[in-house]
């Protein structure tokens, strides 16, 4: 048990579970409580936000904004690095875990706080997340979790709301489990459990469903800078603009919905239904380019980057010497991946219609089969038989040999 007067900070969503997590740690640990809600682009109503936890009983409530960071630290490097855990999931809910672990972190250093604490339930990724980013981060801080110690479900949570008159309006149950940032959606639970039963369309906010999407197609055309989306059909934009306008014309064709059987780093798999339209484009038009301006071999070994660097982050190991270490082999991949691509949403559909870049690497009278052609096609005899040697050599001995 802590002493009397010292404080614990908490991540706070505004919800049900952190609602009774304020009452709950400040009775157990004999402690005053201090909120953390980052605002990542998933719009909640911040002033309730920070309303309702002073009136649940927290001390402070700390409100951040972290879009920013978010975009230029955590979003990008995933981007350029081609992230997508086990080659689907653009990591939206992963890679906001560690950043809110490093803003609860700051605020227990200014708050002089002896630990921090979170949601997490004692079956999912994001545990891990917060839990390891905090070790990485100030190993000093004790990590609390209430619901991997309570054993509360939804309906002993509404009990303790009303025992303890704690000021929350109970909204309507929903099935469903959602996170959401500007990165991308997140949805589990309830019906999505049974695998074979397709996701109905209430579960969608950010995607039209095909059927519902204009017939007529629309091209959009992004520009890059280092592998770093910078601007829209001609125009630069800042980075915040880019993701919202390029998420609600995506999503307007019905692109990004994905249903996965996930692999939980816990052990179990989930199905999981993500929405993230301009995650879906963007690493489409960035793989795009990137095949124009690597060379094969880059492309090679950073197609194995890329699973490694996925699995860190959905892992929780963002705060790893060996993300940086990965970041840095990935930054010397993108000094040239600067240029253009267009593309097409339509349906459901990204289909990439060109791409350009100053450093492409196509000739095009290398390429060519016309009158253009340069290429020496004399000199193929001679590379096919020295490239071929070794399995002519083996051929003839296994042939001799038997």
């Amino acid at each position: 048990m802590a002493t009397k007067n010292k404080t614990i900070v908490l991540a706070y969503s505004g919800g049900l579970d952190t609602s009774v997590a304020i009452k709950w740690l400040a009775d157990r640990y004999d402690s005053e409580i201090v909120t953390v809600t980052a605002d990542l682009g998933n719009n909640p109503d911040l002033p309730t936000v920070e309303k309702r936890a002073l009136s649940t009983g927290a001390r402070k409530a700390h409100i951040i904004d972290g879009k920013s960071e978010f975009i230029e630290h955590f979003i990008w490097p995933a981007l350029k690095a081609s992230a997508l855990y086990e080659g689907v999931y653009p990591l939206a809910t992963a890679l906001a875990r560690p950043l809110i672990a490093k803003f609860l972190v700051e605020v227990a250093k200014e708050e002089n706080a002896f630990a921090i604490a979170h949601g997490c339930t004692g079956k999912g990724n994001d545990q891990v997340r917060f839990d390891v980013s905090t070790l990485a981060l100030a190993p000093e801080l004790q990590i609390l979790a209430p619901a991997r110690i309570w054993n509360m479900n939804r309906d002993q949570e509404i009990d303790y709301v009303r025992e303890h008159n704690i000021p929350i309006t109970i909204g309507p149950k929903t099935p469903y489990s959602v996170d959401e940032n500007l990165w991308g959606r997140s949805i589990e639970a309830g019906p999505l459990e049974d695998p074979d039963m397709a996701p109905a369309e209430e579960v969608f906010e950010w995607t039209r469903s095909i059927d519902e999407a204009p017939s007529k197609g629309v091209e959009l055309k992004i520009d890059f800078r280092q592998g770093i989306p910078v601007g829209l059909n001609n125009k630069e934009i800042d980075s915040l603009r880019l993701i919202d306008q390029v998420n609600e014309l995506a999503g307007l064709h019905g692109i990004g919905r994905i249903d996965h059987i996930e692999n939980r780093l816990v052990g179990i798999k989930s199905r999981e239904i993500y929405e993230a339209p301009a995650a879906t484009v963007l690493h489409m038009a960035h793989n795009a380019l990137e095949y124009l301006t690597l060379t094969k071999e880059q492309r090679d070994l950073k197609s194995i980057i890329s699973l490694d660097y996925s699995r860190m982050v959905y892992n929780g190991l963002w705060f790893s010497t060996h993300r940086q270490n990965l970041d840095a082999y990935v930054n010397s991949t993108q000094e040239y991946v600067s240029g253009s691509v267009r593309l097409k949403l339509h349906k459901g559909n990204c289909i990439v219609l060109g791409r350009t870049s100053p450093y492409s690497l196509y000739k095009f009278d290398l390429a060519s089969y016309g009158q253009e052609d340069t290429f020496d096609h004399v000199a193929s005899e001679g590379f096919i038989k020295i490239y071929g040697m070794p399995i002519k050599t083996q051929a003839e001995i296994l042939r001799d040999a038997n």
